[in-house]
């Protein structure tokens, strides 16, 4: 006997329908399976946690150089006006030098008034052993002073007491430096962080087989690491510059760059 196509039609959706049905569910149970076996952070999921460090030295490749103009004047365009010749003669000697218009950075420019107390009037009252009265005044504006502060990049480090002592000699107020440093720290700290990873994934990878587990996934990861303060000398006054810096030997020795990791792996 023939089956009706009504019938076929109506029995084509029912089995559509359960197959959705059960897709959906399959869907659900493997959602399920997926969070018990752990999100980060689940009270479910067991885990270890693994420090490791790694470290890099390298050689500083830059000196930087730190100095001031300040000078007196009576008006403020005159104070100016002789900061400004002082710097033209230093960025002329630190271009002879070979130091790239780049390399040099105003850092801060300001003036500011000079004051003294003057006297107004002279007392009547006469002054007795006991002391004299006290006589009025104010201040007076009676000149200003403009500062800039230069920083200097010396890339050639071997320049960096010559080009001091050529500064020192150009009448400007202070120096400061030579601060050695290293010019690109972050692909050194990208290294050291390397082998710091690499140090925890061995350990855990050690402690994984002690305990008869295996290592799944990473949970958290965070670093801490060392970041070295620049090797600066100390301030040296313009006027010392001379017998000071031509008879200092400047070692650049080296800089740590350090990271420690902390990363967390799940186990199974």
């Amino acid at each position: 006997m023939e089956i009706p196509n009504e019938y076929k039609k109506n029995l084509y959706v029912a089995v559509l329908v359960l197959l959705v049905i059960l897709s959906l569910l399959f869907a659900m149970q493997f959602l399920s399976s997926l969070r018990s076996y752990g999100a980060v952070g689940s009270d479910n999921v067991n885990t270890i946690t693994i420090s490791g460090y790694g470290e890099v030295q390298a050689v500083p490749d830059i000196a930087n150089v730190y100095f001031t103009i300040s000078k007196d004047a009576k008006t403020v365009k005159d104070a100016q006006d002789a900061v400004a010749k002082v710097e033209n003669t230093a960025l002329a000697f630190l271009q002879e030098s070979g130091v790239a218009e780049k390399d040099i950075k105003t850092d801060n420019f300001s003036f500011y008034p000079k004051y003294e107390y003057k006297y107004e009037t002279q007392s009547l009252i006469p002054c007795t052993e006991y002391g004299c009265p006290p006589r009025s005044g104010k201040n007076v504006i009676v000149g200003y002073t403009a500062t800039e502060s230069i920083t200097v990049k010396v890339r050639n480090t071997d320049d960096a007491g010559k080009i001091m002592q050529g500064l020192g000699e150009l009448g400007v107020s202070n120096l400061n430096g030579p601060s050695f440093a290293i010019d690109d720290e972050d692909a050194l700290q990208a290294e050291a962080r390397r082998e710091a990873i690499d140090d925890a994934r061995t350990k855990a990878k050690v402690l994984a087989k002690d305990l008869g587990v295996h290592l799944g996934r990473v949970a958290s990861f965070n670093e801490g690491g060392n970041y070295p303060a620049p090797i600066r000398l100390q301030a040296i006054k313009a006027d010392s510059v001379e017998s000071s810096v031509s008879a200092l030997e400047l070692p650049k020795g080296e800089n740590t760059i350090s990271s420690n990791v902390t990363i967390t792996y799940e186990i199974r």
